[in-house]
């Protein structure tokens, strides 16, 4: 296998999602030390406890649409993460809607929400930020500094870096804010 050809085995849903279809448990995953270009990642961020993902916070490009289209807590979005670079449409479920701003705060739950929910597409969207915990940390992340990191759900397994603006070690674990995110690419 060459380093552009992935198989179904190197996602690390794959075999869960035929042992247990629909199930949103991260807990079993096996991630690799470094992502699909080579890069290493200071840590993983995994959901907060009792959640399916981590908190994904999006932007559409038309705010406007989140009030048009009456997108609220429990609905499902589809879109794509335009300008980080990424090229796979995300399905969103929303936690929560802000109807001046337009943000919406998210989990990632996955393409086959897609076939079997309503969703609600709102094209493209800015990525503005995650929250959850750290996990498989190799290097501490520091507030006010830039990290990399590998989202729990990356279906890519690719890289991303992000500003940590919040950092509060609580009783089961490193709860992170990270904002201005982008995906690594290049060398290192």
């Amino acid at each position: 296998m060459n380093n552009h050809t992935r198989e179904n085995t190197d996602c690390p849903y794959y075999y869960d999602a035929l042992s247990r279809p629909g199930s949103a448990d991260v807990g079993f995953a096996i991630y690799p030390e470094k992502d699909i270009l080579g890069h290493t990642y200071d840590f993983i961020l995994k959901p907060l406890p009792g959640e399916i993902s981590a908190r994904k916070i999006v932007l559409p490009f038309r705010a406007d649409m989140v009030e048009k289209m009456k997108i609220e807590a429990g609905d499902y979005v589809l879109g794509r993460p335009m300008g980080a670079g990424c090229p796979i449409p995300h399905v969103l479920q929303v936690i929560r809607a802000e109807l001046v701003t337009g943000l919406l705060y998210t989990w990632v739950v996955g393409p086959r929400y897609a076939r079997e929910q309503e969703v609600k597409d709102v094209s493209a969207y800015h990525m503005i930020g995650f929250e959850g915990l750290a996990a498989k940390i190799t290097k501490e992340p520091v507030f006010g500094g830039r990290a990399t990191f590998l989202p729990g759900f990356c279906m890519m397994s690719l890289n991303h870096t992000g500003l940590v603006n919040m950092l509060l070690q609580k009783s089961y674990g490193l709860h992170l804010r990270i904002e201005d995110i982008h995906l690594l690419a290049g060398g290192d």
